[in-house]
């Protein structure tokens, strides 16, 4: 058997498992609340079912850039700069985080999560308040 024919059967070997992985669901068929064990209720989970609503994470003080990330690419946020400056926030590396809407530990249940910031070099407490 040539490397070429045995890097292909891996790749495609490879390939399979990474599709059949997508497919499966880590997730219970139990929903959150609903009792286990013996003499547990099971409430059928719906063909089409809710949202599920994130918790905004304590991210004040932190690196704006760092926090967006963390966020994930699927959530809509925006920068505001909160010196009152109107500062376009090209590079939110180079932000530290004031303030967010929502709160910290609060749930997110509008978009865009705005996060107030200031320059890293400046600090929040000359931020003007909102």
């Amino acid at each position: 058997m040539s490397v070429t024919t045995l890097l292909r059967s891996l790749l495609a070997a490879v390939l399979m498992a990474s599709a059949t992985a997508c497919g499966a669901s880590s997730a219970p068929d139990v929903p959150v609340g609903t009792p286990a064990g013996p003499g547990g209720t099971e409430t059928p989970r719906s063909a089409d079912p809710e949202p599920v609503a994130a918790v905004m994470p304590d991210v004040i003080g932190g690196n704006a850039g760092r926090a967006h990330e963390q966020m994930g690419s699927g959530t809509d946020v925006t920068f505001r700069d909160a010196s009152g400056r109107g500062r376009s926030v090209d590079d939110p590396a180079e932000w530290r985080i004031c303030g967010s809407r929502p709160g910290p530990n609060r749930q997110i249940t509008d978009y865009p999560v705005v996060l107030d910031v200031v320059r890293v070099s400046e600090d929040c407490a000359d931020v003007v308040p909102r």
